[in-house]
């Protein structure tokens, strides 16, 4: 079972390490021929201005303890044996890490794509 925990935090820890940048290097969909000579350039302010945010979002740890809460309350009231409760509460909080996470990147998406259109491109996605 330890090993098991173990693979887990392993896990997770990569997954945030993966969801630092990744909504850093999104490219938006421009409608019409890219003709500006200065795109990759502007792109590439986007993308940094983006990367500027952090890994997770400000409600993370808040969403971290209700998915805790949730997870090791119904825990509580129907299937409590053992360590059953502390493992649906560590798993409810790495659920809602993992949200802030997700969060956070779409964020990052949504401010590349408002600078790029910001600096007059027809962005659709």
């Amino acid at each position: 079972m330890r090993l098991a925990k173990f693979i887990s935090a392993i896990a997770l820890a990569g997954l945030t390490a993966a969801c630092a940048t990744s909504g850093a290097n999104y490219v938006p969909v421009i409608d019409g021929a890219n003709t500006n000579p200065n795109y990759s350039n502007d792109l590439a302010q986007c993308q940094a201005l983006a990367s500027q945010q952090g890994a997770f979002s400000s409600t993370t740890g808040e969403q971290a303890l209700a998915g805790a809460a949730i997870a090791g309350g119904t825990t509580a009231v129907f299937n409590n044996r053992g360590t059953n409760v502390r493992d649906a509460a560590l798993v409810g909080a790495a659920a809602g890490t993992i949200s802030g996470a997700v969060q956070q990147q779409q964020k990052k998406e949504v401010i590349i794509r408002n600078c790029m259109r910001q600096r007059g491109y027809n962005v659709v996605g």
